[in-house]
């Protein structure tokens, strides 16, 4: 009994792999000096990935949201609550927090990073952190003052965000370079396959 071709074999063309969909990634920006770089960090993912952004309020004092890739939309508490009118609406640190496949934090500022280490969730990044499921990857890139680096706290809070399994991307004695903190990332997509 003769059996069907399979669809894909069509005229003497090989099978391929189905392309491979764009990696999800979710950029996060706080409040302090080095967030004068996050539209670069942003250029950088969205060459490659799909990306959504999420601001702080105080980062919105540092970031040129104009300078922003146009196809990178940035989310800030107003949307928060601009989007949720009653019980049963979507909430947004849940959507975004399910639609990620990783999320980087860069620059995250030392306030932030005690909210994370204490649990805290106050603004749209720190309830999408409260949220994250820690089977995906977080990346970490800390902006902050020489001093406020070298407090005991900082040290204490680095240690309680390893232990979620957090990946720390280190600078010079300030937030690591866009460059850095893209490759770092990459790297690690590139060695580990996405979910379909």
């Amino acid at each position: 009994m003769a059996h069907p071709e399979p669809q894909y074999v069509q005229r003497g063309k090989v099978p391929m792999d189905p392309p491979r969909r764009k990696p999800r990634i979710l950029l996060g920006a706080c409040g302090c000096v080095a967030a004068v770089q996050f539209a670069s960090i942003c250029h950088c993912f969205s060459e490659w990935a799909e990306v959504k952004a999420v601001a702080t309020p105080a980062s919105l004092h540092f970031i040129d949201i104009e300078s922003l890739p146009d196809n990178v939309d940035l989310y800030t508490d107003r949307h928060e609550w601009s989007c949720w009118e009653r019980v049963g609406d979507n909430v947004l640190h849940i959507e975004l927090y399910r639609w990620a496949d990783l999320m980087v934090i860069a620059p995250l500022s030392a306030n932030t990073l005690a909210k994370i280490a204490g649990g805290i969730c106050d603004n749209l990044l720190t309830c999408i952190v409260r949220a994250w499921d820690y089977s995906k990857p977080m990346f970490i890139a800390p902006g902050m003052n020489t001093f406020t680096w070298r407090n005991p706290f900082t040290e204490k809070h680095l240690m309680l965000v390893d232990e979620l399994g957090v990946s720390f991307i280190p600078g010079d004695d300030a937030m690591a370079e866009p460059t850095e903190i893209h490759s770092t990332v990459r790297l690690y997509l590139e060695s580990r396959p996405l979910p379909d």
